[in-house]
């Protein structure tokens, strides 16, 4: 094998991540392990980019290297592969979190509806795409359902949540996720935001999306366990 071929399988290696140990909090099997970050993915697939199209130009390669987009449809695919995994796995419920009025907020209280748990950031764009559908989800489906917002980022506050909610007229609990890595860990939602868990009435998840969700797809997918 030549050096171009090494460089390229090494870094498709790379790209894929190796499994790190899970959290001992979850009550049963381990859900999906964490990988690289979407934004720390992006910023690789980059420098991927760069080397391969230098190490091609300067080689005699027919053909130019895999672009990046192939890169992250094969990143996208291990994605779709680790959300089916957790289908029919127990949801660990034994967190509590405190909500931006802070407010505890325990999952477990929630359990005989169905919730609809959305790991997102005031960065994030697609989130913020996705907020008036969940919102109108809430509204619509309140005696059944509870959707959960719970922010990944360290930097969102309490009082920086509080301005969010009030633009976007979130009204189900925000909570302040900075912090609780080992949630995101349980769930297996390491790997950027949006993702949405919904969990079923027993506590099993149903369903696990990596990416932004709209209302159709979220009736689509709840309708079945009202």
């Amino acid at each position: 094998m030549d050096e171009v071929e090494k460089f390229k399988r090494a870094t498709v290696d790379e790209l894929k991540g190796s499994a790190a140990p899970q959290s001992d909090d979850s009550p049963d099997a381990p859900l999906p392990e964490p990988r690289m970050s979407r934004r720390a993915a992006w910023m690789a697939m980059g420098s991927v980019a760069l080397a391969l199209g230098l190490l091609w130009a300067a080689s005699d390669m027919s053909s130019p290297p895999a672009s990046p987009d192939e890169e992250l449809s094969e990143i996208m695919a291990l994605d779709a592969a680790e959300d089916a995994k957790a289908i029919g796995k127990m949801a660990p419920l034994n967190y509590t979190v405190k909500d931006m009025n802070g407010a505890d907020v325990r999952f477990s209280s929630y359990k005989g509806k169905i919730i609809v748990l959305n790991f997102w950031a005031t960065w994030c764009e697609p989130c913020k795409e996705e907020i008036p559908d969940l919102v109108t989800l809430q509204q619509k489906y309140k005696d059944d359902i509870v959707v959960l917002g719970l922010s990944v980022e360290s930097g969102d506050t309490p009082d920086k949540l509080k301005q969010y909610a009030t633009a976007f007229k979130m009204n189900y609990p925000v909570l302040v996720g900075g912090g609780h890595d080992a949630i995101q860990e349980a769930y297996g939602a390491t790997w950027g935001v949006p993702i949405t868990v919904i969990i079923n009435r027993d506590g099993r998840i149903a369903k696990k999306q990596s990416g932004i969700r709209t209302l159709e797809q979220f009736e689509r997918e709840i309708r079945p366990l009202l």
